[in-house]
């Protein structure tokens, strides 16, 4: 069998991080959403022994795919999988792209096996990756709280379009958590209304903020960082108002940009075509 499947990225369309707590780790408040920025995944039922293959040589041989088959080969009696990963969401970035690999190996893994994993050992699982896991195996757009494990879903909205840009650095998260704890800040409630807010703004790279100023030029009606960066993205009223934006950005910048639209729940979790082989 041949399974092909996408694995979207995310956007913070708020992340209010608070103060470290008893275990030493930040709680979060979040509100994610998938967006079509996507890697492409391919899952062949083979021979021999799992064997996962990025076409990003800069990704480590130890990664969250091979933590996820190790992790779900404990509990699923699966066959050999041999996956091979195209990366177009970039590291160090805040999109989550790692994150997004796991859960569509989770997701993937239960429909190989016939099997749907309990819903207890399904969170460890996901948490055990990595603490955006969970979302990708949600979907769409969600409330987080906790460490970003704490998951409610929300109604999908009508479409949004998107410009994301990344520029030429990245962002180490443990070092921008570091950052953030070196000045004293309130941490924030849920927003009331649809604004857009990260407190990884007050530490991020000068270059992420100058994208977030020239998307706003570019006709954004709002611009934000996702995650702790790097990449930032902006919100704009059209497909056409956004490719024009996109356009512009990339003859002025040397960051990377792509245009990406938001995504519903059914979208975001489609596994994607099967084959035989």
């Amino acid at each position: 069998m041949l399974l092909t499947i996408r694995c979207p990225a995310k956007v913070n369309l708020f992340l209010a991080v608070g103060p470290k707590d008893l275990r030493n780790y930040h709680p979060l408040r979040s509100i994610f959403q998938a967006i079509d920025l996507c890697d492409s995944m391919t899952i062949r039922v083979g021979v021999g022994k799992h064997e996962v293959v990025f076409d990003d040589p800069t990704i480590p041989g130890e990664n969250t795919v091979t933590k996820a088959l190790r992790l779900l080969s404990e509990v699923l009696n699966l066959p050999p999988l041999h996956i091979a990963i195209e990366k177009r969401i970039p590291p160090e970035s805040g999109l989550g792209g790692g994150s997004s690999n796991a859960a569509a190996v989770i997701r993937a893994a239960q429909a190989i096996a016939g099997l749907t994993i309990p819903a207890g050992e399904l969170k460890g699982i996901a948490e055990a990756i990595g603490m955006d896991v969970p979302f990708f195996l949600v979907g769409g757009r969600a409330k987080a709280e906790g460490y970003g494990e704490k998951l409610t879903s929300l109604s999908d909205l009508p479409t949004e379009w998107m410009v994301v840009a990344r520029p030429g650095v990245g962002s180490s998260t443990p070092a921008a958590y570091k950052l953030l704890d070196e000045s004293p800040y309130t941490w924030r409630e849920f927003p009331d209304s649809d604004e857009l807010y990260n407190d990884f703004e007050r530490v991020a790279a000068p270059e992420s903020l100058d994208l977030i100023d020239a998307l706003l030029a570019l006709g954004a009606r709002d611009a934000a960082l996702s995650g702790s960066g790097s990449a930032v993205f902006g919100r704009f009223g059209s497909q056409t108002v956004a490719a024009r934006a996109h356009a512009v950005l990339l003859n002025q910048s040397e960051c990377k940009a792509w245009v990406a639209h938001t995504l519903t729940r059914s979208e975001s979790l489609e596994l994607g075509a099967r084959q035989a082989t």
